[in-house]
């Protein structure tokens, strides 16, 4: 069961964006471009420091 304040919020338009910590239990990228995606930031910490 989803917990509101830790793994879920209603954004503005009233679509449900599931939060960092969410994703961290989950435990793997689904690859749909989530807004909170802690493995998109790591891909993007990666590619910036190979650039280097």
């Amino acid at each position: 069961m989803l917990q509101v304040q830790e793994d879920y919020y209603f954004d503005e338009h009233g679509f449900l964006v599931f939060t960092e910590k969410y994703h961290l239990k989950r435990g793997y990228c689904c690859q749909n471009g989530c807004r909170h995606c802690p493995w998109k930031k790591q891909k993007e910490l990666k590619k910036a420091k190979n650039k280097k």
